[in-house]
This record gives C-alpha cells, structure tokens and sequence, in this order.
C-alpha cells in the first residue's frame, strides 16, 4: 500500500483529502506544519507528499528542497492558490511532479497523484537498470558500472542550497549543461567539484551515458597514461592483457578529470591530442580509436599561474576553460551550511542504521559559526561522527568536535597571518616558503602547529605534498599530523 502525506495549515484540507484517498486504497497521514512533516519523513519513507505552497514555518520551495535531501525517490505534489501559479511552475522546475491549484477537485488530484506514482516507479526501475556506484565513488573498471551512481528520479545529485551563490550556480548549470562545451571546475578541496561534474552530465543530452571520474591526483606518472588511454599486452612489464581505458569507458558520455594539474607534461600532450582530434590511442599501439566524449575538469590550483611557470600547457587550458565554474567555499554560504547538514544527517541515519530526527538550536549554531575549512567534506564526517555518538533522537552541541564547540581553541582565519608567513622565492619560482620562526613545527605547541598546517595547505592551494616541503616534514608526517588533528581534505 503505498502511502502519502498531507502537508497543509487548513486542517479541513487535511481531513477531506485523508478521508479521499484512504477509499481510494492509499495509506495517508497528515500534518499542518513543514517541520512536523521533516520529522515525519526522517521517521519513515512516504511515495507521495502533498504540499501547501504556504505553511506558516516553511514555504513549498524550502519544504522540496529538504524532501529531495532526506530521499530523493519520495514524489512530491504541491498544492497552490491561482496567485502563486508562477511560483509553482518553480517547484516544479525543482524537482515537484506537479503542482494543484485551489480549490482541489477530486478527479484532478487523483489523476496527478496516479501521475506521479507512476513516474515514481519508472525512474527507480530505470536507476536500478544502470547500476549503483562503488564505495570509493570513483570509476569502475567496467562499462555498466562506469556510470558510478544510480540516478535520482528528479536527475538530481548534487544539493545546490538557497544562497545567492548556490542559486547562480544552479543557473549556470542549467545554461551550460545542455551544450557539449568543456568546462572547468575550480574551487577548494571539498567544496563539491565531482557533485556540480555529474549534475552538468545529468542534465545534458548525455544523460544517459557513462559519466566516468579519474583523480588525476591518485594517478602515479607512470600507470596514468594506461588508466586515461589503456594499453595492450605487453606494452610494459604488468601489462598481461589488453585494457581500455577510462575515455573509451566514457565514450558517447561525459569523462570527468579532477585535479587535472597533477598531469605529468608526456600525459598532457596525448590529452591535447584527444581534444583537437577527438581520438586516443592504447599505450603500445599503432591504431586510433575515436572517442566522442565531454570533457569537464576540476582544480583546486591557479591553472593560470602553471601555465605561466610552464607547468601546464597553454594550448591545453584554454581547450577545456571554455566556461568556467567556481565554488565559494562552504564559509562563505552560511545559508547552505544546515541544508547539508541535514543532506548528509539522513546519509548518516541510512549508513550507521540510527534515527537521528534533526539537530538541537544550539547544535545548529555552532555548525553555522564554525569556519569550514574542509568545506562539505569536513561537515559530512562531523555530522556522520554526531550521529553516531548522539543517544537520543537529536544531535546536541556536546557530540560536535572540540573546534567547533570552542572555536576560540583553533584561532580565526583571520589571525593566521601572525603566526605563519608565507612568501615566493624569486630563485625558486612557484615554491612557497615559509619564515624560519614558523616552519619549525617542534618548537610551537599543538594549537599553534595545526594553525600553522592550516595556513600552509591553503597558501599551497591544499597541495600536500607542496605543503610538506614547506613545513620541512615528509609526506606520512603531515597525513599523520592531519589526522592527528582531524583536519579532512
């Protein structure tokens, strides 16, 4: 039986359409307020949820956009005056089925509903039918799981938020995803840059084809060619077989390369060599394959500024900016902070098998307060290590880390300036360097050294092993420092 819930102020509303759809074999519930009703959903799943535009706590818009956070498989109608007809043609474009003008007529609502139930249906069976991702979120070695993710009926996967700066990104997705230009992501470690990638694939015309995500940080100079290009056997010692590689996985689709300045320059130039000519050969071949493929990247480094010191090719960076997107980091969309926080609560709950209902006021405010260094990232481990600390049915301010707790503990951005100073040498161009007096990191105490990691890792554009060089420490160091001091890039 499938089962929907009423969300109206009018309680005659709720009553009539209770009464309606309960003869018509429905298993309904109804509530008057938008927060009761988020509680209700975080309780158990409904197909359907019929919305007042105006409730007195949250409006439509806010009430869809929290629905498709906690499960974006719930369908959700909404109901409004003939005044608000054009704000509802919004919902719509938001992810509502439909919407329902007052005042409601039984044969209408019906017929929506059967609607909506329906398209419900054929997108979970057409979700099912591409596979689901695997656990590291990154391409598979195989065609029918290179699709990574299964699809969200509304063809959504990444949660925009209400500030203006989430909205004029929603904007120039919706312009440039339907067009087959390449586009460039750049933004800091954590900000969303693979989600905002498979949103512009999502709602382009390759859709329905592999969206395929290589971390061009993880690849090692020497295997990255093969895992981009393939090979055949025997081209290099290992290679006991022919391989395919990640663009003819994607071909037909959308190829997604994060952190593309970590390209070694031989990689680059066969790169190049993709995009004039839409054509790859396998390490150790002589024969082209053509590849149709949409190409967007991602950065968290000045591509321009490598491409001046002759670290990345001009000719490469102006192929695959033609439309940049850039996204602020998490502090500066204060807006946003508790629409993730719930995003990724009801992660946590699915994960961790709990029933967490939502965060308690003082909780909200210190998740709104906190700096964010590790922008989304950092927010879903502290909302996933709240979860499963929290006994009762909301998350409280004594589960947060100490940081954000005390903030006062790890000092401001703002006063980073005073204990590291961080400058270029002219002999040494592109290399950071940092003062004598704080690049010992033994000789300052605990708060000041992580302050200090801090402060390099954004001067160096969150490149680890830049950073290290900088601190004079090497690279295992810093991961342990980092995890020491719960610091998520």
């Amino acid at each position: 039986m499938e089962k929907i819930l009423i969300v109206d102020d009018n309680n005659d509303i709720c009553l009539l359409l209770e009464r309606f759809l309960t003869k018509q074999g429905y298993k309904t519930a109804s509530v008057q307020r938008g927060e009761d009703a988020l509680v209700l959903l975080r309780k158990e799943s409904y197909e359907l949820v019929i919305c007042d535009f105006k409730l007195p706590d949250i409006d439509g818009l806010e009430m869809l956009r929290r629905i498709k956070v906690m499960n974006p498989s719930t369908a959700v109608i909404i109901i409004t005056g003939y005044s608000d007809v054009r704000i509802a043609v919004q919902t719509v474009k938001h992810g509502a089925y439909d919407y329902v003008t007052k005042p409601l007529y039984p044969d209408e609502i019906l017929f929506t509903i059967k609607g909506a139930l329906d398209r419900r249906l054929q997108s979970l069976n057409a979700a099912k039918s591409t596979g689901s991702a695997d656990s590291t979120g990154k391409a598979s070695s195989s065609k029918t799981s290179a699709s990574k993710q299964v699809l969200a009926p509304d063809g959504k996967r990444f949660i925009y938020g209400k500030s203006r700066v989430a909205e004029q990104l929603q904007k120039h997705v919706d312009l440039i995803a339907p067009t087959d230009m390449s586009v460039i992501i750049t933004g800091e470690t954590g900000t969303g840059k693979e989600f905002v990638a498979n949103a512009i694939h999502l709602k382009s015309k390759r859709a329905d084809k592999p969206f395929v995500a290589i971390d061009c940080g993880a690849l090692s100079k020497e295997l990255a060619g093969s895992e981009l290009f393939g090979h055949v056997k025997g081209s290099f010692t290992g290679a006991m077989s022919d391989k395919a590689g990640s663009f003819e996985y994607a071909n037909g689709g959308t190829i997604f390369l994060d952190e593309i300045g970590n390209l070694s320059y031989d990689n680059q130039i066969k790169l190049l060599r993709v995009l004039q000519e839409r054509k790859i050969r396998r390490l150790g071949s002589n024969q082209d394959i053509p590849v149709d493929v949409r190409i967007i990247v991602a950065t968290n480094e000045d591509l321009r500024e490598a491409v001046r010191q002759g670290k990345f090719r001009e000719d490469i960076y102006h192929r695959i900016a033609e439309f940049e997107l850039h996204l602020s980091p998490l502090r500066e969309r204060k807006a946003d902070i508790m629409i993730f926080a719930d995003h990724f609560l009801d992660l946590a709950n699915r994960q961790l098998d709990k029933e967490i209902l939502g965060f308690e006021d003082e909780a909200k405010e210190k998740l709104k307060e906190y700096y964010w260094h590790g922008n989304l990232r950092e927010l879903q481990n502290v909302v996933k290590r709240a979860v499963l600390l929290s006994q009762g049915e909301y998350i409280e301010a004594d589960v947060l880390p100490h940081e954000i707790i005390s903030p006062q503990y790890f000092p401001h951005e703002d006063s980073l300036a005073s204990t590291v100073q961080v400058h270029y040498d002219p002999a040494r161009p592109g290399v950071p360097v940092i003062s004598q007096s704080a690049a010992n990191l033994k000789s300052v105490s605990e708060n000041a050294e992580r302050i200090a990691i801090l402060k390099v890792l954004e001067k160096t554009g969150y490149n680890k092993t830049k950073a290290a060089e900088v601190l004079n420490i090497d690279r295992k160091t810093l991961y342990n420092k980092l995890k020491a001091y719960d610091i998520h890039l």
